[in-house]
């Protein structure tokens, strides 16, 4: 059973699919600190050439909540149709924006003020247009001691799900050791993503962009051939 953990990030670039296309069970945290530097609620999109940012508007609330207990401003609709409008104008000569923006509008639209729930259906509307199938599993749901930190926390959540290998983006080597997943018996893993190019317009390509640019110029079974562009590092 291979296992990987992740935020919820709103429609993060491909290394995110990546990961969640590669494993058995995908656990996302409900139950971690919001931060306003992370990609909870914001990603990048080309527009007039240049990479980006757009981001959800969020009720102002303490620091210290869980992503699961913020929410999206109340009068958040005239910035979600705002965004919508500049991803309609950016994208509307991309080769696949009438399939695309159909499942965009869709997630951007979505009735929910809850952030968490929000980004998860955004998650799971994005698996259904790939066809992406992993069980995904929300972390609060977990019979685990949830006090735990850190390395402590991702290892029980792989006990209790009998995970025999766990996953983890490139960027979270620095935080694992490898002999405390070796004394449970799990192997531990890094996925280093190969960012495909692909051709944008007539602009010099941009990498790492929302998963919405990739799906903009490319069809679903290119995609697939992407979300299998990455190598597997074992831990040292």
């Amino acid at each position: 059973m291979t296992i990987a953990i992740m935020q919820p990030y709103f429609l993060p670039y491909i290394g995110y699919w990546q990961l969640l296309n590669d494993v058995d069970i995908f656990v996302i945290y409900d139950n971690i600190q919001f931060s306003k530097k992370g990609y909870f609620c914001r990603n990048n999109i080309l527009l007039n050439g240049k990479r980006t940012i757009f981001s959800i508007p969020i009720k102002k609330d303490s620091d210290y909540l869980n992503i699961v207990d913020r929410s999206i401003s109340d009068n958040s609709d005239k910035q979600i149709n705002k965004i919508l409008g500049q991803i309609k104008n950016s994208y509307k000569n991309a080769p696949f924006f009438n399939d695309v923006f159909q499942v965009i509008e869709l997630i951007f639209k979505y009735e929910e003020k809850n952030l968490f729930k929000y980004i998860l259906n955004s998650i799971k509307k994005i698996n259904e247009y790939l066809e992406i199938t992993t069980k995904i599993v929300v972390s609060s749901c977990i019979d685990i001691n949830h006090e735990l930190k850190s390395q402590n926390k991702v290892l029980a959540i792989n006990e209790k799900l009998n995970a025999t290998k766990y996953i983890n983006s490139i960027g979270g080597v620095a935080l694992y050791d490898k002999k405390s997943f070796n004394n449970v018996n799990i192997e531990l893993q890094f996925l280093e993503s190969e960012i495909p190019k692909y051709k944008q317009f007539n602009e010099d390509f941009i990498p790492y962009l929302s998963i919405i640019d990739i799906m903009m110029f490319n069809d679903k079974e290119n995609i697939k051939i992407m979300l299998k562009k990455y190598k597997l590092n074992s831990a040292i």
